[in-house]
C-alpha cells in the first residue's frame, strides 16, 4: 500500500447475471463463470491493495450486483448520500450499504423514496475537488442533483447520458489526477459536451473512441498517477503514458457481462473536502399545469416525451383523470432541467402544448421596450400558430392577429390592455414586447375521443398519406366546402402553375364560378400560364387539348405578359374581352380577390404581380384573415408562407404529387392540416364532380 486512499469492495460470492437491466446483460443471463469472476475480482483487489487501502463489505444472497460497490452511494468527507436504485432488482442492496456506512461513522443522507440516484456510478468528483460531475438520463434523476449540492456543499455539474450502453456516468467518464478527464463524448448530449469543454481545457481532455469505450476503458480506477482498467488500445495507453499516467490492465470480462468493470467494482470512501467548496446546483425546476383531454389527445405523452428528449426530467405531482368520456383531465408536473437555458427552451415548447404555470405563481408577463425599429429585444417570445394569451394584472389577455414567428406587443389604451402579434419588421420604438416565458399560455382545443371520432373533417385523422383513397378524402373536402359556402364562410386557395399544366385550371375556375373560393393566392407563374391557356390555348407552349408542343410556343407566355401589360392589369384585359376564360377570368368576373407574389425567376412580370416581398406578404395576410379552409395546390413556397401566417383552427389541405412537399406543410404542427399525395389535376376534377353531386343546400338535421 502506497497511498492513504481508501476503497470499498464486495467479494463476488453471489455474483451472477440473474436478470436484464442494461444492454450488456442481454444474452448473458446465467452465462457468467463464478470461478473466472472470483479470479478476476481477486486480480483487481490485489492491484488496489498494493496502492491503497481496501475495505470489504459482506456479500449477501439475492443481490448479485452488490459486487458493484460504486453504486452503494456517494461519499465526500464524512457525508454519504445513500443510493436509491432505479430497478427493483437492486433495491435490496440499500439497507446493507446503509448499515455499513453507519457502522463506519458516516453521516448518511437518504433521498426521497421515489427519487432514483445510483451513487458514485452516476456522480464523480473532480480529482482536484473543485466540483461534482453528476449524470442523469437512465438510472439517476436530475431532481437528485440539488440534494447532492446541498448535503455535500459542492457545485454540481449535470451531464445527460444518451447511449443506453453507457447507462451510468462512470461507464464513459473518468476524472483523473491533475484535472485530466478520460471520457467518451458520444455518450453525452451536445449541452453536456459543451459543459465539459467549458470546464476542462482541451489539453486535459482525453477522448476515447468507441473501441476503447465498449471495452470499458473509461470505467477505470485512478490512484494518484495510476489508472487501472479492464483493457485499453495501444493508442490510448500511449496517450496516457505521455501525460505521465501508468496504465494497469486487469481482465474483468466476467463483470462486463453485467455492465461493469474496474470502477463499478470499487467505491472510493476517502474523498477529501476542499476549503473553498460551495453548494451550487445549476439545476432549475418549474411547475406546469396541463388541462384537457390529456390522454385522448396524447398531450400528456407529448409533453413528457418533450421534456425527456429536450434534456430535462419530470415528476407528475398530481393527475386528475376525467371520469366520463366528455370529462377533461388535469395534471400538475414538475419540470427540471440542468440549466436555465435548457429549462426555458423546454418551457417554450411546453407552452405550445398548452402548459401553463400555476396562476398564483405568475401575475404578469415580462416585457422590454423596443429601442430600434424592426428589432425586438434579444429574449423575445416567438409566437406559434396556436391561440395565445398573456398574463397582465393577474388576468389572461388574448393575443390578437395570431400567427407564427412573430413577437407579442402589449399596449394600453383608454384603460384597456391589449396584445397582438407583430412581425419583427413592423416593430416600432417604444413598443412593449413580451420576453421570456413567464405568464404566457397557448389555448388548445379540448376534444374528447367521441368528438374527434365524429368530426366531419377528420380525414381518417390528420397527417400525410399516399395510401388513402383519394375519393374518400375528396368527398370529405367537398362536404366541408359546401358547408362553408352555405354558411357564408371563406375558402382560400393557394395554387401553383402545376394546376394549369395538369389540366386542373378549368376545374379551379369552376370552383370560383360556383362560389366555393373567396380568395386566390399564387405567384406570377400560375397567372401567366392560366392567361396563356385562355388567350393562346397553350401552357408553357404545349397545346393542352392535344398534349403536343406548338411551333413557337415557347414565346407564348412572353406575348401574353406583353399583352396584359399593354392593358395595364388582368382586370382591364378581362373588361376589354382579351381574356375570356380561365382562373383569373373567373376571379375578376366573380369579384374574388387575388394576390400574386413575385420572385427573382419571374418573366415580365404581370402588372398585377407584387414584386415587393413585404407588400406581397401583407397582401397574403389580409386575404387569409377570416379563412375557414385553405386549399394548397402544388405550390410549396407559397403554401409554406401561407402556413406560417395562418393561426390554428383554420383547416388546411395540401395536395401535391411530391410527398416531401406535403410532409413539409404538415410539419407546421397544426392538427387541422391534412396532406394528400396525388395529382392535383385529378384531385380538382374529382372535387368538382363531388360538389356537383351535392345539389341541395346544406341543412342542419334536427334530431
Amino acid at each position: 500500500m502506497t497511498s492513504s486512499i481508501r476503497f470499498l469492495m464486495c467479494a463476488p460470492d453471489h455474483y451472477d447475471v440473474d436478470y436484464v437491466i442494461n444492454p450488456w446483460m442481454e444474452g448473458n443471463v446465467h452465462k457468467s463463470s463464478r470461478d473466472r469472476a472470483v479470479e478476476q475480482w481477486q486480480g483487481l483487489f490485489h492491484i488496489l491493495k498494493d496502492r491503497a487501502l481496501v475495505d470489504l463489505i459482506q456479500p449477501q444472497k439475492g443481490v448479485p450486483d452488490m459486487v458493484f460497490t460504486a453504486n452503494a452511494g456517494l461519499v465526500l468527507g464524512n457525508d454519504v448520500v445513500l443510493s436509491r436504485f432505479f430497478h427493483k432488482e437492486r433495491q435490496g442492496e440499500e439497507p446493507f450499504f446503509q448499515a455499513w456506512f453507519e457502522a463506519q461513522g458516516f453521516t448518511v443522507h437518504v433521498l426521497p423514496k421515489d427519487l432514483p440516484f445510483e451513487g458514485a456510478g452516476d456522480a464523480l468528483l473532480d480529482r482536484e475537488g473543485r466540483w461534482l460531475w453528476a449524470g442523469y438520463g437512465f438510472r439517476s434523476e436530475l431532481d437528485s442533483h440539488p440534494y447532492l449540492a446541498k448535503w455535500l456543499d459542492i457545485e454540481v455539474l449535470s451531464l445527460r447520458l444518451m447511449d443506453e450502453r453507457f447507462y451510468h456516468l462512470d461507464t464513459c467518464f473518468c476524472p483523473l489526477a491533475d484535472g485530466y478527464l478520460l471520457y467518451y463524448p458520444p455518450a453525452f448530449d451536445s449541452y453536456s459536451n459543451r459543459l465539459i469543454e467549458l470546464r476542462v481545457p482541451a489539453e486535459k481532455r482525453i477522448a476515447v473512441d468507441e473501441k476503447d469505450a465498449v471495452a470499458f476503458a473509461c470505467n477505470a480506477v485512478n490512484v494518484d498517477r495510476t489508472v487501472i482498467m479492464n483493457k485499453a488500445t495501444d493508442d490510448l495507453k500511449q496517450r496516457l503514458s505521455a501525460l505521465g499516467f501508468e496504465v494497469v490492465e486487469t481482465p474483468l470480462t466476467e463483470f462486463l457481462k453485467a455492465g461493469g468493470a474496474a470502477k463499478c467494482l470499487t467505491l472510493r470512501v476517502t474523498e477529501p473536502l476542499m476549503p473553498d467548496h460551495r453548494a451550487i446546483a445549476t439545476v432549475e425546476s418549474r411547475l406546469i399545469r396541463m388541462e384537457g383531454h390529456l390522454l385522448d389527445a396524447g398531450l400528456i405523452n407529448q409533453a413528457l416525451d418533450l421534456i425527456v428528449d429536450g434534456g430535462g426530467s419530470f415528476q407528475v405531482l398530481n393527475f386528475q383523470l376525467g371520469e366520463q368520456r366528455q370529462s377533461t383531465s388535469a395534471a400538475d408536473v414538475k419540470v427540471t432541467a440542468p440549466s436555465r437555458d435548457v429549462l426555458e427552451s423546454l418551457m417554450s415548447q411546453l407552452i405550445d402544448l398548452g402548459a401553463v404555470p400555476p396562476p398564483q405563481e405568475v401575475c404578469d408577463i415580462i416585457w422590454e421596450v423596443v429601442e430600434l425599429d424592426g428589432v425586438a429585444p434579444d429574449d423575445f417570445y416567438v409566437t406559434t400558430i396556436y391561440p395565445t394569451e398573456v398574463r397582465v394584472n393577474c388576468q389572461w389577455v388574448p393575443v390578437e392577429k395570431q400567427r407564427m414567428d412573430a413577437a407579442i406587443v402589449v399596449s394600453e389604451m383608454a384603460g384597456r390592455t391589449s396584445a397582438q402579434c407583430k412581425l419583427l419588421r413592423d416593430l416600432k420604438q417604444g413598443d412593449r414586447v413580451v420576453v421570456g416565458i413567464e405568464g404566457i399560455r397557448t389555448v388548445r382545443k379540448t376534444e374528447s375521443r367521441e368528438q374527434r371520432n365524429t368530426q366531419e373533417f377528420s380525414f381518417m385523422g390528420a397527417g400525410v398519406s399516399s395510401e388513402r383513397r383519394v375519393e374518400l378524402v375528396v368527398e370529405q373536402i367537398a362536404w366541408e366546402m359546401r358547408q362553408i359556402r352555405d354558411q357564408g364562410g371563406k375558402v382560400v386557395v393557394t395554387a401553383g402553375p402545376v394546376v394549369i399544366h395538369t389540366g386542373g385550371g378549368e376545374h379551379l375556375a369552376r370552383l370560383i364560378r360556383g362560389g366555393y373560393v373567396q380568395a386566390l393566392l399564387g405567384g406570377n407563374a400560375i397567372a401567366v400560364h392560366d392567361l396563356e391557356q385562355s388567350m393562346m390555348g397553350t401552357s408553357l407552349g404545349v397545346d393542352m387539348k392535344r398534349g403536343v408542343s406548338v411551333r413557337g410556343g415557347h414565346r407564348h407566355h412572353l406575348k401574353v405578359i406583353n399583352t396584359i401589360r399593354r392593358y395595364g392589369s388582368i382586370a382591364k384585359a378581362v373588361e376589354q374581352g382579351v381574356v375570356t376564360s380561365g382562373v383569373l377570368y373567373e376571379c375578376v368576373k366573380q369579384g374574388v380577390p387575388f394576390a400574386l407574389a413575385g420572385s427573382i425567376r419571374d418573366d415580365g412580370p404581370l402588372p398585377d404581380t407584387e414584386m415587393d416581398l413585404i407588400k406581397a406578404q401583407t397582401a397574403y395576410a389580409q386575404l387569409i384573415e377570416g379563412a375557414d379552409l385553405i386549399l394548397m395546390l402544388s405550390s410549396m413556397l407559397h403554401s409554406i408562407g401561407v402556413g406560417n401566417m395562418t393561426p390554428a383552427g383554420v383547416k388546411m389541405v395540401c395536395v401535391d404529387i411530391n410527398p416531401a412537399v406535403v410532409t413539409k406543410l404538415s410539419d407546421r404542427g397544426s392538427v387541422e392540416s391534412v396532406g394528400v399525395v396525388t395529382d392535383v389535376g385529378l384531385f380538382l376534377s374529382l372535387l368538382t364532380q363531388q360538389l356537383e353531386r351535392l345539389t341541395s343546400p346544406y341543412q342542419l338535421q334536427l334530431v
